[in-house]
């Protein structure tokens, strides 16, 4: 599974936490930026890491920032992500289970690093159910992408 991972400068100490543990689990990454605590603006990471996913050149995209709450309402601007923004592992589960989502954004500012790779291996390792209600709910997300709203 490859996953691009990206962070604002109010992500960047947990990410090598994040990286630790995909290299740990043996999976294939790419670190979008940033690199450094300089201020940065979210939407330029969310929005790489999300245009990968969409383009199907990554399996699943992991943002971070302060609250996680800026990088997903980037990444659901991007046509074909369906990116969950969860502090539990509950919550990491279900999105996957029920929503299929295909990226994952916390908040450094609110989770710690033991928290953060429960929720992250939540996400990683629980499959889409499949089950044709879900499958009939995120249609009707695919369809509102298509819609003209101006």
């Amino acid at each position: 599974m490859k996953i691009a991972i990206g962070c604002d400068h109010a992500g960047i100490n947990l990410k090598p936490e994040l990286i630790k543990y995909l290299e740990k689990n043996g999976y294939d990454y790419t670190d979008f930026g940033c690199y450094d605590t300089a201020s940065v603006d979210y939407n330029d990471y969310a929005e790489k890491v999300a245009e990968a996913v969409s383009k199907n050149e990554y399996d699943k995209g992991i943002l971070i920032c302060g609250t996680g709450i800026g990088v997903s309402i980037v990444a659901n601007k991007i046509k074909g992500i369906r990116c969950a923004h969860c502090h539990d592992v509950f919550s990491a589960k279900m999105t996957r289970l029920h929503n299929d989502a295909n990226v994952l954004a916390f908040g450094e500012r609110v989770i710690g690093k033991g928290l953060m790779s429960e929720i992250v291996e939540a996400f990683l390792n629980t499959p889409f159910s499949g089950e044709e209600k879900h499958l009939r709910r995120i249609n009707k997300i695919k369809a509102l992408e298509d819609k003209n709203f101006k």
